[in-house]
């Protein structure tokens, strides 16, 4: 389904999802605001996940925790609602199998936290007004996601890979997009590699883990960030009786802008 105007407020495209009139991948929506990932846990793990997520700053940069049992979030978003503001959701139960839905009504429980975690997607726009190519966005595809060889640092239950994104440009806007991008450290910051993919685990670049097949043009060079799909690796290897995260690529649109983002760091307090 075709998504409403790019134009269109985060607090309007959180109701088009909502109402289902955008189903698909949330990249080049909300210009200018940031997006996040979700990782939805029962209470009892959440300070282990908490501490996963501070030990791991890159992947899994935090803006906003929920209290036990709330489904609402208002420091990002007027009338946010989780558990029915993303365009796909996966819960996981006790395993690597799950299930893709649409809505989290009925699976909604009164212990469950949520964590929304910064998006690669709030820096793209920097690099866009900087006239330098995003060749999925170009194509309508998702980003390409693949799982690295890096290990994550360990917490109780939550440990595994690091999962990047790619972006290919030419060796002049690769450099750009480095410097631009490390301004943006709740969307994941600087790249974590750039260049050969064998070097952090990836064998074959054309087949992603997760998202869309990349498109990599003549003397492009691939540079990986690490990416908001990480914690997801973790909470399926922990696990988990219960687990809900967004499905890769459909994103929590929030209100913050992502030019002001930095100065708008949470205090969360899991006491």
């Amino acid at each position: 389904m075709n998504p409403i105007a790019d134009g269109s407020s985060p607090r309007s495209l959180r109701l088009a999802i909502r109402e289902g009139r955008h189903l698909g991948p949330t990249v080049g929506l909300a210009p200018g605001h940031l997006q996040g990932n979700i990782a939805i846990i029962p209470e009892a793990l959440a300070s282990h996940f908490l501490l996963y997520c501070q030990r791991n700053p890159k992947p899994c940069p935090l803006i906003g925790v929920s209290e036990p049992g709330s489904p609402f979030l208002r420091e990002l978003g007027e009338d946010l609602d989780i558990r029915s503001d993303l365009p796909a959701y996966r819960i996981f139960q006790g395993g690597r199998d799950y299930e893709t839905v649409r809505d989290l009504r009925t699976a909604w429980r009164n212990d469950l936290v949520t964590f929304v975690l910064g998006c690669s997607f709030s820096f793209e726009e920097a690099l866009q007004v900087a006239d330098i190519p995003l060749r999925h966005v170009e194509a309508a595809r998702n980003v390409p996601m693949y799982r690295t060889s890096i290990k994550t640092r360990s917490v109780g239950p939550f440990s595994g890979p690091l999962v990047v994104s790619m972006r290919a440009f030419r060796p002049a806007d690769a450099i750009r997009a480095v410097l631009l991008s490390a301004q943006f450290r709740l969307a994941h910051g600087a790249p974590i590699h750039i260049g050969d993919p064998a070097q952090i685990g990836i064998a074959d670049i054309d087949h992603p883990d997760y998202g869309d097949e990349p498109v990599i043009e003549q003397g492009d060079i691939p540079v990986f960030w690490a990416c908001g799909v990480t914690p997801q690796a973790a909470l399926v290897k922990s696990g988990v009786d219960l687990a809900i995260t967004h499905e890769p690529g459909h994103m929590l649109i929030t209100d913050i802008p992502a030019s002001t983002a930095e100065s708008r760091l949470f205090d969360i307090d899991m006491t």
